[in-house]
């Protein structure tokens, strides 16, 4: 069984930058595609950025799209996520996620295994 956990959330403020990484353990980290989630208060979980198997695809949601950055490092079983420019509206719980299809995935009904989120909150 996979077992993520994401780090690297805080309080920050508009226009500054943010890392957040996920740790993977328990299975074949590097045979799956993994992607990004967020959920605010009172919202549903949305899709944030997704990465395939290799590293070198990837794809964003439009509202993060040239702001954000996915990255992974099979080697040290890691994924993250290096945010830019945040806004407030970014302020959300952040999850890290995994599937088993060996394509790239948008949808929390694609997800196998979630973190248990790093808060993020940007404030004005």
């Amino acid at each position: 069984q996979v077992h993520l956990v994401e780090s690297g959330g805080g309080l920050v403020q508009a226009g500054d930058s943010l890392r957040v990484s996920c740790a993977a353990s328990g299975g074949s980290f590097s045979n799956y595609p993994m992607a990004w989630f967020r959920q605010a208060p009172g919202q549903e979980r949305e899709f944030v950025a997704t990465i395939d198997r290799s590293g070198r695809y990837t794809n964003y949601a439009d509202s993060v799209k040239g702001r954000f950055t996915v990255s992974r490092d099979s080697a040290k079983n890691t994924v993250s996520l290096q945010m830019n420019a945040l806004k407030p509206s970014d302020t959300a719980v952040y999850y890290c996620a995994v599937t088993n299809y060996y394509r790239v995935f948008y949808s929390v009904h694609d997800v196998v295994y979630w973190g248990q989120g790093t808060q993020v909150t940007v404030s004005s």
